[in-house]
């Protein structure tokens, strides 16, 4: 009888370990659910989901960030922890070359292939070669042969980089580095795995990737997949069924992820319109709040520093902005606090690294340490000084904007400043169109193709940082480290600089000392010598430094942001949430049998 009632007991015991280890709720059937559906306005669309892409714009790295996982992630400390890396290893062999092998933790893509080490070897190979255009190559340039691979001096095959094992990771550097500031970088959203198979099977007929705009192409590694992409309609984010789950075991769907679903309907009509849906228990979560309720909502809202700069990128080969003195008189002449006040969630550009930034070590600020470069408020009469001494009263040119409201309305105001200065400015919005070779909806980021082929007069841009590193952020001016490749069709094979054209010579060799330079605090004082020649030179604006905001139901708990300032959804839950589910799905879809998505 003691036997029978001490199994009992252990059977009680063991359903309610069970149970506590889900907060999934049961449906009709008694089955336990798939999770929350958390209907939400995320962030304005995004168009191309390849993480490697040229982040010009805060919300790809909003979407990005919940698809994707690196090596490591950065605390809210500035600590740098392990993510898809278990564990390192250093080695130095007989010649003293120096190696860490780097074994991975067991996870799976959404399409459950297991990730593994090849995989990186892949895609940063894919940043690195010569004919690539990426601004976070020098991100890896401490790699034995990257900086050579870049610049056409040798193949991509001499990379020091291998798979030794399924999932280990071999990391050949050209000397002994600072590896805490190497997996700080490794926190970059540029440097997560990609699939080549994936990538380099889907082509449109003019054999261009669109790996990265088709949900039923797109892989992730990271807690959300997604699972429907209507431009214009519908982005639909789905709980990946293998992330970190292992396939050996039965274990609860939300384990790792909480919610099954997040849910962007684009279709609702304005940001006003989705203000007034949150505001009316329609969602839960609104990302993007509209210019003309910022004011009101200003106490209201969760407020988080991004690490990007909005920034104004000249041309400068157009003849007009071929002088440093008007290009710094144009920036003399907006008052960037006014520009606070338009779009309420900014701070001032003082510079061109943003607070977040790390100066001499993890958890210190570029920013505070360097102070204030550029003014906060206008200097009108000295911006007139200055067009005066370099002969010129005026002009006609474009400022081309992404086609959304905050970046519209700082254009205008800028317009309107620069025209009281003599120049005739006209701001073009630059929209999407259909891919006329590809007809499943998919459309052509025209921003980002006019932004990569440099045939601008001034252009503006959500410049994010690459990682928590201000070389990464400065470097890409330089010459040899803008990350733009090769011209293979020079004689001399002649590296692309930046994409403004800015080149200068003074500034070539403060990069080059910086990178050279491998103590932390003496590189630092570099950089912040670098970024006050590239003020002073002047070949972008600093605008403001970009905020995040956001408004969430108080149904929903377990919102988290990253250091980056994205949103972590991965412990979201919504109260009672089987009472909303009907709303956005049938309960046939939710059970239907075989599992997620």
């Amino acid at each position: 009888m003691k036997k029978v009632l001490s199994l009992v007991l252990a059977m009680i015991t063991a359903g309610s370990v069970l149970a506590g280890c889900t907060t999934l709720e049961k449906d009709e059937t008694g089955n336990y659910d798939k999770g929350a559906i958390i209907d939400m306005y995320l962030t304005t669309e995004v168009y191309d989901f390849d993480p490697q892409n040229s982040i010009t714009d805060d919300a790809m790295l909003k979407a990005y960030s919940l698809m994707y996982e690196g090596l490591t992630t950065i605390d809210e400390n500035g600590k740098w922890q392990k993510a898809l890396m278990k564990n390192y290893k250093v080695e130095k062999d007989a010649e003293g070359e120096f190696s860490i092998l780097i074994t991975l933790n067991n996870t799976r893509w959404s399409d459950g292939r297991t990730v593994q080490a090849a995989d990186f070897v892949y895609s940063w190979k894919r940043l690195l070669e010569a004919d690539a255009a990426n601004e976070a190559s020098s991100l890896l340039y401490d790699i034995k042969n990257a900086r050579d691979v870049k610049t056409g001096d040798a193949t991509v095959d001499d990379l020091g980089i291998a798979a030794v094992d399924t999932y280990v990771l071999q990391v050949e550097f050209e000397q002994k580095v600072d590896l805490d500031l190497f997996f700080e970088n490794c926190s970059s959203i540029a440097l997560v795995p990609l699939r080549e198979d994936v990538i380099t099977r889907y082509k449109d007929n003019d054999d261009v990737e669109i790996w990265a705009q088709k949900s039923t192409s797109i892989v992730t590694n990271g807690p959300f997949c997604p699972k429907e992409i209507i431009y214009g309609t519908t982005l639909r984010l789905e709980r990946s069924s293998y992330y970190y789950l292992d396939a050996e075991k039965e274990e609860p769907l939300d384990k790792f992820v909480i919610p099954y679903r997040l849910l962007t309907t684009y279709g609702t009509g304005t940001a006003e319109d989705q203000l007034a849906a949150l505001n009316s228990g329609s969602i839960f979560y609104n990302g993007e709040l509209p210019l003309s309720a910022r004011a009101q909502y200003a106490n209201d809202v969760n407020l988080t520093d991004m690490m990007g700069t909005h920034t104004y990128v000249f041309n400068t080969n157009n003849s007009l902005f071929a002088k440093p003195e008007v290009r710094k008189a144009l920036s003399m002449a907006i008052d960037r606090n006014q520009i606070v006040s338009i779009v309420t969630y900014a701070k001032a550009a003082t510079g061109y690294v943003p607070c977040n930034v790390f100066d001499s070590k993890s958890g210190t600020s570029f920013r505070e340490v360097g102070g204030n470069i550029l003014s906060s408020t206008a200097d009108v009469a000295g911006a007139k000084s200055l067009l005066s001494s370099a002969g010129v009263n005026g002009g006609s040119f474009t400022l081309s904007v992404r086609n959304n409201e905050v970046d519209l309305a700082i254009a205008d105001y800028v317009a309107g400043v620069w025209g009281d200065l003599g120049f005739n400015v006209t701001v073009e919005a630059v929209k999407t169109t259909a891919n006329s070779t590809d007809p499943q909806n998919l459309k052509v980021d025209n921003f980002q193709l006019l932004y990569d082929s440099g045939e601008f007069d001034v252009i503006a841009i959500d410049m994010m940082m690459l990682s928590t590193d201000a070389f990464s952020a400065l470097s890409q001016f330089a010459v040899s480290f803008s990350g733009n490749g090769v011209d293979m069709d020079s004689e001399n094979y002649d590296l692309y600089g930046h994409v403004s054209g800015y080149a200068n010579e003074e500034y070539n060799a403060l990069i080059e000392s910086a990178y050279a330079e491998k103590d932390r605090a003496a590189r630092a004082a570099i950089l912040h010598q670098a970024e006050a020649k590239l003020l002073e030179d002047m070949p972008v604006i600093p605008v403001v430094f970009l905020q995040d905001a956001y408004l969430s139901s108080s149904e929903l708990s377990g919102i988290e942001s990253t250091y980056y300032g994205t949103r972590d959804f991965k412990d979201t839950q919504l109260k009672d949430y089987m009472t909303y589910k009907a709303r956005t799905a049938s309960a046939s879809e939710d059970n239907a049998a075989g599992g997620e998505g």
